[in-house]
C-alpha cells in the first residue's frame, strides 16, 4: 500500500496535485488506515496516471472524467470534440495577438487600416509625428462618429493628396504648432486653405459633404480640438473668417468681415 507523497511519485505529479484531484472528484479518497493515514493501492496509481496524462495533454480537468469513464468509441469522438475546441481556441488566440501586433502602431486602435495608410502616406510627405498624432485623434472621432462613410471619406482624402496645394498644406501644417501668430506662413496657409475650400464647396454644389451627416455637437468639438491646437489655430481661423469662411469641420460661406 502506497502513502500519498509515494502516490504521486509514481504518477509523476506533486502531493498538492493528488490533493486537489480528490476535492474535484477525479481520484476517489481512500479511508484511513488505523494508524490515521490515507494509503493507495496499483489502481489508484493508474487512475492518477491516466488523469495526468489527459491533463498535459490539453485536455481540461472539467471533460477529464468522461473520458476516464468512456468506452473506446465514445473516448476518441471525445478527444476529437476537444481537438475541435481547442483548434477553436488557438484561432481565437491568434486573431487575438494579430490584433495586438497591429495596436502597437498606434493608429490602429479603432482605426480602419485605409485611414491608417493615409496617415502612413503623410509620413511619406515628410509630415512630422506631432502633426500625424493630431491628425490621427481626429480620425479616430470621425471613424466612430460616421463608421459607414469613413471608407468613401478616406477615399476622397487619398485622392486630394494628388493635388499639389494640398501637399503643400500638409508640409507647412506640420511645422506650425511651432509658429509664433505672426508668422507669415499662416498667409499662405490661409490662401491655400481658401483655394480648396473654393474647390471643396464648388464640387459638393451646396450639399452631399460627409460633414453634413455628422451633428452640430460633434462638429463644434472636433473645431474646438483643432482651435486649441496652437494659437496659429485660431489667427488662422481669424483670417479665413475676415474673408467669409467659417468652420474648419463643416466648411461655410458666410458674409465677409466689413
Amino acid at each position: 500500500m502506497l502513502t500519498i507523497s509515494r502516490l504521486a511519485a509514481y504518477a509523476g505529479v506533486t502531493v498538492r496535485a493528488v490533493r486537489h484531484y480528490h476535492r474535484i472528484g477525479l481520484l476517489p479518497e481512500p479511508e484511513r488506515d488505523h494508524s490515521g493515514y490515507r494509503t493507495y493501492d496499483a489502481a489508484a496509481v493508474v487512475r492518477l496516471i491516466r488523469i495526468h496524462t489527459l491533463a498535459a495533454s490539453g485536455v481540461p480537468l472539467a471533460r477529464v472524467q468522461e473520458l476516464l469513464d468512456a468506452d473506446p468509441e465514445e473516448f476518441a469522438e471525445g478527444v476529437r470534440a476537444i481537438d475541435k475546441e481547442l483548434r477553436a481556441e488557438i484561432r481565437r488566440l491568434q486573431e487575438t495577438r494579430q490584433r495586438l501586433a497591429k495596436l502597437a502602431a498606434g493608429e490602429q486602435l479603432a482605426l480602419p487600416q485605409r485611414v491608417v495608410d493615409y496617415l502612413d502616406r503623410l509620413r511619406g510627405l515628410g509630415v512630422e509625428e506631432r502633426y500625424i498624432e493630431l491628425e490621427r485623434d481626429g480620425w479616430i472621432m470621425i471613424a466612430a462618429q460616421v463608421p459607414d462613410l469613413i471608407d468613401a471619406v478616406i477615399a476622397k482624402k487619398h485622392e486630394e493628396l494628388n493635388n499639389p496645394d494640398m501637399v503643400r498644406l500638409y508640409q507647412l501644417l506640420s511645422g506650425a504648432l511651432d509658429w509664433t501668430v505672426e508668422d507669415p506662413r499662416i498667409v499662405e496657409v490661409a490662401d491655400i486653405l481658401e483655394r480648396l475650400m473654393i474647390h471643396a464647396t464648388t464640387a459638393a454644389g451646396g450639399g452631399g459633404r460627409f460633414s453634413d451627416l455628422m451633428d452640430d455637437h460633434f462638429v463644434d468639438l472636433m473645431d474646438t480640438t483643432m482651435l486649441e491646437t496652437s494659437p496659429v489655430a485660431e489667427r488662422l481661423m481669424a483670417i479665413l473668417s475676415e474673408r467669409g469662411w467659417k468652420g474648419w469641420t463643416r466648411v461655410e460661406r458666410v458674409p465677409p468681415r466689413s
